[in-house]
């Protein structure tokens, strides 16, 4: 760019920088533009005066809400120690309804308890109480139940004849329990029948089928299994639960198959 205009044009450049203020530092102390800032000038943040400024203030200090604290690891929990079951029918009868440590309890606080006696002629046993039972406080309720008292009929017996019990008197989240739980059932189920000293067994539902005979319930259909109990064998069958019969009729021919077989000899 040159000529004449040139030197017009810088003079308007500097006419309006001049009007609008800029051409000269706006304060009565001149600005460091190379200065650290204060807000990050460790020497300032101290109390330590910089040439030329007044002393910064110790910054105010912000304290956290409790639950945004950093807390103390917290003390590893002790491992659980397993369950000690009573030895006596009664008190067992008594911890089931009452013990802190009977297994399965920590899925809920509704309790579905046994009801009948020991050396009954049949023991009905299932895994764990069902949604119905639990609402209604006893095994096999509504339809179920009347399904199962049906079946009862159909080998000459009835509710009252039985020992009708669950491994576990509550029921876990989604009807499954992990590898630890179903450790401590074991051990339950084992000394449950100890006491029970039940003639007969009627396993009720494939979860308790898989612990008490180790198959699965379509392999148990129409075979008498054999289930040892302190030196003896109790004879058992296995059917589904009588709520699975009622959602998959198809399911029942296999049920009838294995429940004749209590009527052999009769």
């Amino acid at each position: 760019m040159g000529g004449r205009y040139s030197a017009l044009l810088a003079e308007s450049y500097c006419d309006w920088w001049s009007l609008a203020g800029v051409d000269s530092l706006v304060g009565e102390v001149p600005a460091g533009w190379l200065d650290v800032p204060v807000a990050n000038d460790v020497a300032g943040q101290t109390g330590t005066a910089r040439s030329g400024s007044a002393p910064m203030a110790e910054p105010e200090r912000v304290v956290l809400h409790a639950a945004l604290q950093r807390q103390e690891d917290p003390a590893a929990p002790q491992a659980k120690t397993p369950a000690v079951f009573p030895g006596d029918w009664q008190a067992f009868q008594t911890w089931l309804c009452e013990g802190e440590d009977v297994p399965g309890t920590q899925w809920d606080a509704r309790r579905v308890l046994p009801a009948g006696k020991a050396e009954a002629p049949l023991m009905l046993l299932t895994a764990w109480p069902e949604i119905d039972d639990q609402r209604e406080g006893i095994l096999f309720a509504d339809e179920a139940g009347k399904l199962l008292d049906a079946m009862l009929r159909a080998i000459g017996l009835s509710r009252a004849d039985c020992y009708v019990a669950s491994l576990a008197v509550t029921r876990p989240p989604g009807g499954r329990c992990d590898a630890r739980d179903a450790a401590e059932l074991d051990r339950l189920l084992w000394h449950h029948l100890r006491l029970a000293r039940p003639q007969r067994l009627l396993l009720i539902g494939g979860d308790i089928v898989r612990m008490a005979a180790g198959i699965a319930l379509p392999d148990a259909r129409g075979r008498l299994l054999d289930i040892n109990q302190d030196g003896g064998k109790v004879e058992a069958v296995a059917v589904a639960h009588p709520a699975t019969l009622l959602a998959r009729p198809v399911q029942k021919a296999a049920a009838w198959d294995s429940l004749k077989l209590f009527n052999r000899g009769r």
